[in-house]
């Protein structure tokens, strides 16, 4: 498989390393205008190479991008003092509708995969621009949000995170939505298990758990600036379930045609990842304040991206 990574930043490179280390994709290409950092990049993830994998990493145009398998686009601006949301969103549609008309010719068959913030707006600008299906333009969404929220899960039941199956769903950002009433662990409601496990979830930890899941973007950012190896490493996940056609349920963001009564727009829900892209949706039970959230987040998204003039 052939990777194109656009945007050698942090959260470019956490991903091209997590994926060169698994050996995810044969062949893994940097691009950015900062043609140095790029090649820098890619040579010091290519130098950890021979101790785990046998790909290829290299530095290039958009050239090099021809017929890319999966692109990840982690490009982007930062927001400037004074500067509105809407604003920011408005000039990083511009860096994506340069990248994507660069692009057009040179992998018509590819997966974009969206890692710039806002993580929704953003794909769902991506979709539009680009034009092609839904199901093949995904964004990181909650997959990173899910994993906090299993790994919080796990130390409080004292068991592995990964045998603990929750997802956080709608916005990644402050309207998101954890999904209590779905939770599992093995064949059992996440309830059920914490009582026989005798750390019952009550209110209090129900709630310390949903400020760790909401924080933890601001609590790293305030200890080391920025966030990436969580989310190069959810990156690598959803390469890794589109290159072996896996079939994994992950938490990831697409432009949805109706949820919660809002018409499409972009957001996280349960898919079905494969070599297709986003196929099936898988829609968990929620109670109503749940359902009422979700609604909400997708408002909140669909009033954003109506806002955009694109």
């Amino acid at each position: 498989m052939k990777i194109g990574i656009i945007g050698a930043g942090m959260v470019g490179s956490a991903a091209g390393y997590a994926i060169a280390l698994k050996g995810t994709a044969s062949d893994i290409i940097f691009v950015d205008q900062n043609t140095d950092l790029a090649r820098a990049q890619a040579q010091d993830i290519a130098h950890a190479v021979p101790f785990s994998s046998a790909a290829r990493v290299s530095a290039g145009d958009y050239a090099a991008l021809y017929g890319a398998d999966v692109i990840i686009l982690a490009a982007g601006v930062g927001q400037k003092s004074g500067e509105s949301r809407l604003d920011l969103l408005s000039r990083n549609a511009d860096v994506f509708r340069s990248i994507l008309s660069d692009l057009d010719p040179l992998a018509p068959q590819t997966i974009l995969l969206i890692a710039s913030n806002p993580v929704d707006i953003m794909t769902q600008i991506a979709a539009q621009l680009s034009g092609l299906p839904a199901s093949r333009v995904i964004g990181s969404g909650t997959i990173l949000d899910s994993a906090r929220f299993r790994h919080l899960l796990g130390l409080h039941l004292g068991i592995a995170a990964r045998s603990v199956h929750s997802y956080v769903l709608g916005e990644h950002g402050d309207s998101e939505v954890l999904a209590w009433s779905s939770a599992r662990v093995g064949a059992l409601p996440l309830a059920d298990f914490a009582a026989q496990r005798g750390v019952p979830l009550t209110a209090d930890i129900k709630n310390e758990i949903d400020d760790g899941v909401r924080g933890a973007a601001e609590t790293i950012i305030k200890g080391k600036g920025a966030t990436w190896y969580g989310i190069g490493a959810g990156l690598e996940r959803i390469v890794r379930a589109i290159a072996t056609d896996e079939q994994a349920v992950l938490s990831v963001s697409c432009v949805t045609p109706q949820i919660e009564g809002v018409d499409d727009v972009a957001l996280s829900i349960p898919r079905i990842i494969g070599a297709r892209g986003a196929d099936t949706e898988v829609f968990p039970e929620l109670n109503d304040a749940e359902h009422s959230a979700l609604a909400a987040s997708a408002r909140r998204l669909k009033d954003t991206y109506a806002a955009l003039k694109l």
